[in-house]
């Protein structure tokens, strides 16, 4: 089982920048996928972005392209989300996940096995 725990989110003005962390800790591994997804009440876990394992090979949902920047660093097993110009849209919880997977099939919620407890991220207008 892996615990993740992410920090950073918080309330910010549009066209503002956050960047969000998660903390892997448990039974890690360096060959697993990493992602964010996001949710707002009453819709389900929306795809943001995710990365392979090495980090060579990264994936966004149309909507963050050129706005969102996922990284990672396995040596302190953390996955990274740089959010910039950020719009009242993006307010959300946003979660942090690992998948079995090491790259491929990221976008669905359905191959990812922990999640982190989420952080909530607000743009005001």
């Amino acid at each position: 089982q892996v615990q993740l725990v992410e920090s950073g989110g918080g309330l910010v003005q549009a066209g503002g920048s956050l960047r969000l962390s998660c903390v892997a800790s448990g039974r890690t591994s360096s060959r697993q996928a990493m992602g964010w997804f996001r949710q707002v009440p009453g819709k389900g876990r929306e795809f943001v972005t995710a990365i392979s394992s090495s980090g060579s090979s990264t994936y966004y949902a149309d909507f963050v392209k050129g706005r969102f920047t996922i990284s990672r660093d396995n040596a302190e097993n953390t996955v990274y989300l740089q959010m910039n110009s950020l719009k009242p849209e993006d307010t959300a919880v946003y979660y942090c996940a690992a998948s079995p997977r090491s790259s491929g099939y990221l976008t669905s919620e359905n191959n990812y096995s922990d999640w982190g407890q989420g952080t909530q991220v607000t743009v005001s207008s």
